[in-house]
């Protein structure tokens, strides 16, 4: 297994950093400088871990999880919403240590097993003063070779039988959100961000907003709002994403439909290499 040539660390925080919190019980969310990754448990004390954070990360991810499950735990899987590097910065050391399956969509494999680059980030995208750092961040695929297969078609997700997935697509090709209809819990990756990430004052403040995905790395916008129109419709009563902090009850439920209906206006850019 490798990482692209072009990954490295990234010198981009924010005061949540480090920061643990328990979303709901059987559900933590941590920051890894400025993105999240997630811990989901089953009634039986099982669990998964949600995407792998940023590079150099594996450690601080391992402390985390035998902190929260006991000395030399590990996930049942990992799972992916996403192949970009801030969401499996760190994936090979914890498959190198855990021996752990990866699960992503199918269209995201040739990104994890070496065979595609992303597209490049947009530094000229309208209204992202984050976008102007993008050339740093790194597009090559990385190679997890057999160590990741694709989701179940059927919708289902391996180790978490109360959840489903749905394809999110427009951020990347094959983007995922996971959902669970009991507790209307949505955990949204990219697809919806609960901060301005293309702001850095609000991205390293954490300011708590909704917002469509990151614009200097989303190249499909139709998509994009095609699938933000998918997540209004399971009217989540709680979302976590992969950047902020969670959003719930009746705040969520107005900005998310306002987005969903206002899209074009509040999250596609004006001017950009792929509007």
């Amino acid at each position: 297994m490798n990482y692209g040539s072009d990954y490295k660390s990234i010198p981009m925080t924010s005061i949540a950093t480090g920061h643990t919190t328990e979303v709901k019980s059987g559900v933590i969310q941590h920051t890894l400088q400025m993105v999240n990754i997630f811990l989901v448990e089953n009634s039986d004390s099982t669990f998964v871990l949600i995407d792998a954070g940023m590079p150099k990360k594996a450690e601080e991810i391992v402390r985390l999880v035998e902190e929260h499950y006991g000395k030399a735990a590990k996930p049942q899987a990992i799972l992916l919403t996403h192949g970009h590097f801030d969401h499996v910065g760190s994936i090979i050391e914890l498959v190198e240590k855990w021996q752990v399956p990866v699960y992503a969509h199918t269209l995201e494999l040739p990104f994890l097993t070496g065979e595609s680059s992303y597209p490049d980030a947009d530094p000229t995208v309208e209204g992202s003063s984050a976008g102007r750092l993008s050339f740093l961040f790194p597009k090559e695929p990385i190679n997890l070779m057999t160590h990741v297969q694709a989701l179940p078609q059927d919708g289902s997700v391996p180790y978490l039988p109360d959840y489903r997935w749905l394809h999110t697509p427009g951020h990347s090709p094959g983007h995922v959100s996971f959902y669970n209809d009991k507790e209307g819990l949505l955990i949204a990756g990219d697809a919806i961000t609960t901060t301005d990430q293309d702001s850095l004052y609000k991205a390293m403040s954490q300011k708590l907003e909704l917002n469509g995905p990151p614009r200097y790395f989303t190249p499909d916008w139709q998509a994009a709002k095609e699938s933000v129109q998918k997540l209004n419709a399971l009217n989540p009563e709680i979302v976590v994403t992969g950047h902020g902090m969670p959003m719930a009850g009746e705040e969520l439920g107005k900005k998310l439909k306002d987005l969903a209906r206002n899209f074009d206006t509040l999250a596609k850019p004006k001017h950009g290499k792929y509007v």
